[in-house]
């Protein structure tokens, strides 16, 4: 079963079987939904990727078990999205929900990383509010309790806003303070700094977020960007509780290119702003060669001297062509339609 936005090239039939998966799955949510109201409490949904986290599975579940039950005014479903795990994280799920029913288990077919994992979980929750948080426990459970309280006062938005990052070194903190830096220069001031994926949203705020069909996905910058009323707590992001981080440094500069082009067309000023620059000074500099020329003569033209100026005009040639690729990259991948991810199975949902 593949979610993805209609195609007016898609076959008939496919399309018939989409639409009828995603009027089950809005049925099935409603009915949820009207379960947890009959007994006069809202529900509250938690989605959580879990890639290769066998060893944190166990201990998350037995911590989100216990904010259920310091929490009773609120029913929860957890929704568990297992993100093309190749260890025992889908045994360890399934025992999980078999004692208990409130963990559901969304599939997928392969890894589509953290941002595809909360775009299949934000497509099956149905409470009025949703919780994103990641498997290995980085996320304090602990906090979804003050996140309700915050959400209870009106707020629509209420993020954890990390005061320090234990057990990260230093290279990891300094590419974090960059590119916040970087995000808040190119867009104005626009996102707040140090802000985790690890949130709680009102249902009106998923739902708007969902209706964002965008590839490139930048979660984070796409609630924010949404608007609606935002709150941040401060809370120290803790070391994983097991297992290794799945954070390499490509992968996270990789996100931080995106999320950067994604939300400003900065980079592209910047190539006009530096093109004007050049060409007023180039105007200059042969105004002054032309003055000189009548004055002291025509001097020896330095070969190093040409040699450097055209290696230095054809670097920041390239690098203004890198830019335009990278943005031209985001554009084939919007125009491909591909779907953000694919459901493999579910269990519960």
């Amino acid at each position: 079963m593949i979610d993805t936005p209609a195609n007016p090239l898609e076959p008939l039939g496919h399309a018939e079987r989409r639409v009828t998966d995603m009027g089950e799955r809005e049925t099935a949510r409603r009915a949820t939904r009207e379960a947890a109201h009959g007994g006069g409490r809202k529900l509250v949904s938690i989605v959580t990727p879990a890639y290769n986290e066998e060893e944190c599975i166990d201990e998350l579940c037995r911590r989100l078990q216990q904010v259920f039950a310091d929490n009773p005014d609120y029913d929860f479903e957890a929704v568990v999205v297992e993100n093309g795990s190749t260890d025992g994280t889908l045994a360890r799920l399934t025992a999980i929900r078999a004692a208990d029913a409130r963990f559901k288990i969304l599939r997928l077919a392969r890894n589509f990383r953290m941002d595809g994992g909360i775009t299949a979980g934000l497509d099956y929750v149905s409470g009025d509010a949703c919780v994103i948080m990641t498997a290995d426990l980085q996320d304090p459970p602990e906090l979804i309790g003050e996140f309700i309280r915050k959400w209870e006062e009106g707020f629509d938005n209420v993020y954890m806003k990390v005061t320090r990052r234990v057990g990260t070194g230093p290279v990891r903190r300094m590419n974090a303070q960059i590119f916040y830096w970087l995000l808040g220069r190119m867009t104005g001031g626009v996102f707040p700094r140090n802000v985790s994926d690890y949130r709680l949203v009102d249902r009106k705020v998923y739902e708007t977020v969902k209706g964002m069909h965008e590839r490139n996905r930048f979660m984070r910058g796409m609630f924010y960007w949404a608007g609606f009323s935002s709150v941040g707590i401060e809370h120290e992001r803790l070391p994983r509780f097991a297992g290794e981080t799945k954070a390499y440094t490509l992968q996270v500069i990789e996100l931080a290119i995106k999320g950067i082009l994604s939300f400003s067309y900065v980079p592209l000023r910047l190539i006009t702003w530096m093109g004007l620059a050049m060409s007023g000074f180039a105007f200059a500099f042969l105004i002054y060669v032309v003055v000189r020329a009548f004055v002291w003569g025509v001097p020896f033209a330095g070969f190093g001297t040409i040699m450097g100026v055209m290696l230095l005009l054809f670097g920041f040639l390239f690098t203004m062509l890198g830019v335009v690729a990278e943005y031209v990259g985001l554009i084939y991948d919007e125009v491909k339609q591909r779907p953000n991810y694919i459901v493999r199975d579910t269990f519960g949902l």
